[in-house]
C-alpha cells in the first residue's frame, strides 16, 4: 500500500491532499479517472483514487465515520446508479474479494456512462431499468448482501422495502440516501426523515431495524444517510 495512505475501512483508505483529510479507492481500473477524481500512485504503480464526499452519498457516510457494511466479496444491488461516479468506488471496493454491484438506473443519458463505466470493469453490471419496479430485473439480480440506493423519487423508503422484498438476504443490510425535498418540498426534512424511516420499520414487503443515520451535510444538504438490517421473514 502507498506509503501516503492508510487503511480507513474496508477497501477504502485515508491520507491527505493539500493539507486536508481525504479518503482513497484501489483503482480496479488503473490509468482511467472516472469523473476528474485525482489518482495518486505509491512506488509500485498501485493507482489510489481520491473520493470527493460531495460528488457522492455513500463517500459522504464514510467520511461522517460511520461503519459501513462493504466488503470485498459483497453482492451489492445499487438503485440509482446515475452515470457511474460512486458504482466506480463500489466497484473499487469489491475488486479484490470477487465482489460485484448489480447498477440500476433509468435515465438514458447517464445510463450510456455506466455502460461505458461497465466495461472497463468486470465486477459492474449495468441494468437499465425502474427502481420502482423490481420485478422487472428479477431474472438478472442474484439475493444480495447489500442494497446502496440514492434515487430522487417520493417514495424512497418504500422502493427500498419492495427491493428489499426481492433480494435482500435475511440479514443483509440497507445504506439508503434520503433526499427530504425529493419526497415533500415543502415538508420539513426531519419531519420527512422520520416519516421515511417508520416505513422501513413497518412497510409490508420488508422490514428493517435502524442501525445509525446521519446527516449529510454539509457534503449534501437536506440529506440523511441511513444504515438498517433487514429482519427476518419469520
Amino acid at each position: 500500500m502507498a506509503d501516503f495512505l492508510k487503511p480507513y475501512s474496508d477497501g477504502v483508505y485515508e491520507g491527505r491532499m493539500r493539507g486536508k483529510f481525504q479518503l482513497y479507492t484501489k483503482s480496479a481500473a488503473p490509468g482511467v479517472s472516472v469523473y476528474g477524481e485525482k489518482i495518486m500512485a505509491d512506488d509500485d504503480g498501485v493507482e489510489y483514487r481520491s473520493w470527493d464526499p460531495k460528488r457522492s452519498k455513500l463517500g459522504a457516510l464514510y467520511q461522517k465515520k460511520l461503519k459501513i457494511p462493504l466488503v470485498s466479496d459483497s453482492r451489492v444491488l445499487y438503485l440509482g446508479a446515475a452515470s457511474g461516479t460512486t458504482v466506480s468506488h463500489v466497484s473499487d471496493i469489491l475488486a479484490e474479494g470477487g465482489g460485484v454491484v448489480y447498477a440500476v438506473e433509468f435515465a438514458e443519458r447517464p445510463m450510456r456512462d455506466l455502460v461505458m463505466l461497465a466495461e472497463k470493469r468486470n465486477n459492474i453490471i449495468p441494468i437499465f431499468s425502474d427502481a420502482s419496479r423490481p420485478e422487472l430485473y428479477v431474472p438478472i439480480v442474484e439475493p444480495v448482501d447489500v442494497i446502496f440506493q440514492d434515487v430522487a423519487q417520493a417514495n424512497q423508503a418504500e422502493i427500498a422495502c419492495k427491493n428489499a422484498a426481492y433480494f435482500l438476504k435475511d440479514g443483509g443490510h440497507l445504506i439508503l440516501s434520503i433526499k427530504a425535498r425529493s419526497v415533500d418540498v415543502a415538508k420539513n426534512p426531519k419531519k420527512v426523515f422520520a416519516e421515511e424511516i417508520k416505513i422501513l420499520e413497518k412497510n409490508a414487503d420488508a422490514t428493517f431495524k435502524i442501525l445509525k443515520t446521519a446527516d449529510l451535510a454539509p457534503f449534501h444538504v437536506d440529506h440523511m444517510g441511513v444504515i438498517a438490517v433487514k429482519n427476518s421473514k419469520e
